[in-house]
């Protein structure tokens, strides 16, 4: 759907995303059409199961691996981002220097994973120029400026700046994180589909799993087919209870996100805009913005309006409503940015959790399913990361991952629907804010 905007002849593109717009266009792999045997099925064609097919794969070619995804690779919410891939978990705060060291040892390790996978993808797939976190309030500045001390401490490279110095309109203060970046999940999925066939991937697109039955062999019904397999890989985040997994625990959280036309450097620096990649403020509806390699800002958050939780937990089209308030939100900071032309509106649904932290593990009744998911809107690193956790323990290997927060994490209960949506309905309205609760 397209139509004309704000008389200067820009053109919406509706629930399309800018990064599958600044993408060569998808050549999907078959739809899986009968029965099929492998060692390893894995549901969701986003970072995590692309991710987990490329370690799997790698470290054992005998391996028979089979990846389904009902659209294409990147078509879900890896390839429908802001486009940031950061360190460190959402909303979680660690006193222990050492388990702050490795929670950021491992999402960067995601986020090294994320540039030496877009050596296989177009130009511009991935770019680290670093994230600016902006605090909004003096006491918050102070209080990140003790918090880059302790990630000094603990040997993470972060840089805090003062008020003054931050070119951001009503900032008390920034931390910058150099290691931090941006990525186009669609374009790298994308150029990941021939390297996963070439080491022996059997890739299925527009390929629905609609049922999972079985224990010690685990059965999976598509529309045309059927595979066996003798283990199971949930990479569908926020879809996975459609599955029957995890129905308790994850909230399905719409994310309503815009994206600009190509602004030339003087509308750049117009707003005010640094040398860096991405941008995110401090709030509990959290402004986001980053810029893509087309020159394009792309836009979110800020308040509830740009976020959904449909009836029973379906997704929530992207509207004009949510549209206007992420421009005037992002106008509290970059003076202008409400006046933008758009041209890209698209939603992404967030797998969030209550007290935001992930969960990577294995369960059922023979160990034989693992997952990883409830990433709360943090999951370009972690996601990648996962396929490397979830290779370990499919090895056995578990102890590389014991002591972090995210390894075999139960998440906190949630309300039945339809219970769960009045809840979050009633809570959002009345506070503004995202329902969570630390453990």
């Amino acid at each position: 759907m397209s139509e004309e905007r704000d008389g200067r002849n820009t053109r919406l593109t509706e629930d399309v995303a800018v990064w599958r717009a600044e993408s060569e266009a998808p050549r999907p792999a078959p739809k899986l059409v009968g029965e099929l045997r492998v060692d390893v099925a894995i549901v969701g064609g986003g970072f995590t199961g692309v991710s987990t097919a490329w370690h799997l794969s790698r470290r054992h070619p005998d391996l028979g691996i089979a990846l389904l995804e009902a659209d294409v690779l990147g078509g879900g919410a890896s390839g429908r981002s802001g486009g940031q891939v950061l360190n460190g978990l959402a909303d979680w705060d660690e006193g222990d220097p050492e388990v702050l060291r490795r929670v950021y040892a491992a999402t960067r390790s995601g986020i090294d994973l994320a540039e030496e996978l877009a050596r296989t993808a177009p130009t511009g797939t991935f770019s680290r120029g670093g994230c600016v976190a902006v605090l909004t309030h003096p006491e918050r500045a102070d209080l990140a400026a003790q918090g880059v001390e302790a990630l000094r401490r603990a040997g993470i490279p972060a840089e805090f700046v003062s008020g003054p110095d931050v070119p951001v309109r009503g900032a008390s203060g920034a931390v910058i994180d150099p290691f931090a970046g941006r990525l186009n999940g669609f374009a790298l999925l994308q150029a990941l589909r021939p390297v996963l066939r070439d080491a022996g991937v059997q890739v299925y697109e527009h390929t629905t799993v609609r049922r999972v039955s079985g224990s010690a062999e685990i059965s999976l019904e598509t529309p045309e087919g059927r595979v066996r397999a003798g283990a199971l890989v949930l990479a569908t985040n926020a879809a996975t209870p459609a599955l029957g997994f995890f129905r308790h625990g994850l909230l399905p959280v719409t994310s309503h996100v815009v994206a600009s036309a190509p602004l030339d450097d003087a509308a750049w620096r117009g707003l005010g805009w640094g040398d860096w990649d991405g941008f995110y403020d401090d709030l509990d509806r959290l402004c986001f913005a980053s810029r893509t390699a087309g020159g394009r800002l792309v836009m979110g958050g800020g308040s509830n309006a740009a976020y959904g939780y449909g009836w029973r937990g379906r997704p929530v089209a992207p509207t004009a409503l949510a549209e206007r308030a992420i421009r005037a939100s992002l106008a509290r900071y970059f003076p202008g940015a409400d006046a933008l032309p758009i041209a890209h509106r698209w939603a992404g649904t967030l797998a969030v959790t209550l007290d935001r932290v992930c969960t990577m593990g294995v369960g059922g009744p023979a160990r034989n399913v693992y997952h990883a998911l409830g990433y709360s809107g943090h999951g370009a690193a972690l996601a990648l990361l996962a396929g490397r956790v979830i290779a370990d323990l499919h090895e056995g290997n578990h102890e590389a991952w014991r002591s972090l927060p995210f390894y075999q994490r139960k998440l906190l209960p949630l309300p039945p629907e339809p219970l769960r949506w009045l809840g979050y309905q009633a809570w959002t309205r009345l506070t503004g804010k995202s329902p969570r609760k630390r453990r």
